[in-house]
C-alpha cells in the first residue's frame, strides 16, 4: 500500500486500502476542498501521469526542489547546502529516487522543516528517501501533521540547525516558521518563509493572511508579533514558496515597509453603503464626484 496523496493540497495520509473520508487540512477555513468534491492520488499515479522532480540551483548553497508540471498546490521546497550537512525547508507531493541520490550526495539531511502545514506534502516519504534524521514540527501546529512516523520531533520556537536556524513566527498557522540562513546571499543573509511571507506579484513586498484562499486577514497584534520575531534577523534576500516568489535584495526592508503598510490598512476605518447605495466614510466625496 502506498500513502494517500490529496490532490488539493498534495499532503500524504498514512497508506491504507482506502484514502482517508476527508482531508482535514483542506477542510479547514485556510485551505478549501474543491466544490467537486475532494480527491485523492499517489506517488506511483502521479509518475504514470507524467510528473517528475524538478532540481535547480538558485544561489551558491541553494537547491530549489519542485514538480513539473506543477501539482497539488503548485509550491516547491529549498534545500540549504552546509558544512555540516543539508537542512531542507518544505517538501512537495513527490520526490524522485534520482532527485533524492542529488539531494544525498551533498551531504546528511539533518532535518526536514517546514513553513506551515499546507506545505509538509509528503514530508515522511521524503524523509525516508532522503535519510533525514528528524521532521521538525512546531508543537503548537502537531496536530496537522497527519501522516505518523518516528522520526518527527516537536519543538516550540527556535532551533539550532548549523548554519541555519528554525525560528517560529506565527500568523497563518501558530506554528508558522522561517528558516534563517545568515551566510546566503554572499553573507548578506537570506530568509526563507514558504507562506509565513508571502512574497507579492510584483517581487518587491510580502503580505501575511489568516486564509489566502478565503481573503481572511490577520489581526494587528498578529501581524506585529510577525515583525517582532522577525527585528533580530539579518538578511537581504527573501525566498517565498515558489520558483518566481524571491525578493533578491533589501527584503527586509521589503518587509517592514509592505507590513507597515498592511497594519495602515487595517486601521483605517471601514466604508460602509449608505442609505441611497453610495459610498460613505474615506474617500466618499472622491467616489461621488
Amino acid at each position: 500500500m502506498e500513502p494517500w496523496l490529496c490532490g488539493t493540497c498534495g499532503v500524504e495520509y498514512d497508506p491504507a486500502p482506502s484514502p482517508p473520508s476527508a482531508c482535514w487540512i483542506c477542510e479547514d477555513e485556510r485551505q478549501w476542498v474543491p466544490r467537486d468534491g475532494q480527491r485523492w492520488t499517489t506517488a506511483s499515479e502521479l509518475r504514470r501521469a507524467g510528473y517528475r522532480s524538478s532540481l535547480r540551483w538558485l544561489e551558491e548553497g541553494l537547491l530549489g526542489i519542485g514538480v513539473e508540471p506543477a501539482v497539488g498546490i503548485g509550491q516547491r521546497a529549498l534545500a540549504v547546502v552546509g558544512d555540516r550537512g543539508v537542512v531542507v525547508f518544505d517538501a512537495a507531493p513527490l520526490l524522485d529516487e534520482d532527485a533524492a541520490a542529488t539531494i544525498r550526495s551533498l551531504g546528511p539531511v539533518v532535518a526536514l522543516c517546514f513553513s506551515h502545514p499546507h506545505f509538509y506534502g509528503a514530508a515522511v516519504t521524503w524523509a525516508e528517501l532522503l535519510g533525514a534524521e528528524r521532521i521538525l514540527v512546531p508543537r503548537v501546529d502537531a496536530a496537522w501533521f497527519v501522516r505518523s512516523s518516528e522520526r518527527v520531533a516537536l519543538y516550540d520556537d527556535v532551533v539550532e540547525l548549523g548554519e541555519v536556524e528554525l525560528r517560529r513566527i506565527g500568523g497563518h498557522f501558530p506554528g508558522s516558521s522561517v528558516l534563517w540562513w545568515p551566510g546566503g546571499a554572499e553573507g548578506r543573509g537570506v530568509l526563507l518563509t514558504g507562506d509565513s511571507l508571502s512574497v507579492n506579484a510584483r517581487g518587491d513586498g510580502v503580505t501575511v493572511m489568516w486564509s489566502f484562499p478565503n481573503h481572511l486577514p490577520l489581526a494587528p497584534q498578529v501581524v506585529e508579533a510577525i515583525l517582532a520575531h522577525i527585528e533580530p534577523l539579518c538578511f537581504d534576500r527573501l525566498y517565498g514558496g515558489w520558483w518566481d516568489s524571491v525578493i533578491p535584495s533589501a527584503a527586509k526592508e521589503a518587509v517592514y515597509r509592505s507590513l507597515g503598510r498592511y497594519l495602515e490598512l487595517l486601521a483605517m476605518p471601514p466604508t460602509v453603503t449608505g442609505p441611497a447605495g453610495g459610498p460613505t466614510g474615506p474617500g466618499a466625496e472622491d467616489a461621488s464626484g
